[in-house]
């Protein structure tokens, strides 16, 4: 399988509109950060998770072929708002979206046009599909098991796809859901910023502390805003087994 990070920027993107900081004033390509999403590659699947408002600048270098599958962690609209752009590959059928009920109800509700009786011409071919931690789906020949993470209040999915793992926007998990973790080598996880705590996303000393207790042979943090420094000086912080993630960054699993 090949990973390719879309976006590992926060919900306003990196830079910050307005700001002057010497993140977002850098011109070194890993300080600027669309909004979070990756694509997995298989031989045979390509599966989209998330699907925010960057998608389709993200998408365009892309050769044009199936999207299989959008995976969706929750409903905030960096995560759900690129969605409409997925209409030019409904010319290959409808493409199927997996969402928690609360994700997949809010969406029927933000975009009644997809979900009518009726739909009218040229509106995107969306096969919504409801899924629930621990029950694991099958696209193609690959299978994902999804599990929940708090952000904040807000239950929210991770997905398990082999030995890969990706989390975005959490805070916290239940001890119990660290079993769907057990023997994972390459782990995604956010981490939003250095300091300064936030009610509902990890900081960069809690997102490493996280991947040293998954124990994986890799991790890359992602879900980044401008306040996690400049990408070449806060690398020389982490550990080894750990990286900042950045558009474009491609993965081998």
């Amino acid at each position: 399988m090949r990973l390719t990070f879309l976006g590992t920027g926060t919900s306003g993107g990196v830079p910050s509109i307005g700001c002057r900081c010497e993140v977002c004033t850098s011109q070194d390509p890993p300080d600027k950060r669309l909004r979070c999403s990756a694509l997995l590659e298989t031989g045979t699947q390509r599966i989209l998770i998330d699907c925010g408002p960057d998608f389709r600048q993200q998408i365009l270098p892309f050769d044009f072929r199936p999207v299989d599958a959008v995976l969706l962690t929750h409903i905030h609209y960096d995560h759900v708002a690129g969605i409409d752009d997925i209409r030019p590959f409904c010319v290959f059928g409808p493409v199927n979206i997996y969402a928690d009920p609360g994700t997949a109800d809010a969406l029927r509700h933000t975009m009644p046009y997809c979900f009518a009786k009726h739909l009218y011409p040229g509106v995107p071919l969306l096969d919504l599909h409801e899924i629930l931690p621990h029950e694991p789906l099958r696209i193609g020949d690959v299978e994902v098991t999804p599990f929940e993470v708090m952000h904040g209040k807000l239950p929210i999915l991770g997905f398990r796809i082999g030995s890969l793992a990706y989390i975005t926007d959490m805070k916290t998990i239940a001890e119990g859901e660290m079993a769907y973790l057990k023997g994972v080598e390459t782990l995604v996880v956010n981490a939003l910023r250095i300091e300064k705590p936030h009610h509902s996303h990890q900081l960069l000393a809690d997102a490493v502390a996280f991947a040293q207790r998954v124990g994986a042979r890799r991790t890359f943090l992602t879900h980044f805003s401008h306040h996690i420094g400049l990408h070449e000086k806060t690398s020389a912080l982490l550990p080894d087994t750990v990286r900042l993630a950045y558009d474009g960054l491609v993965v081998k699993v």
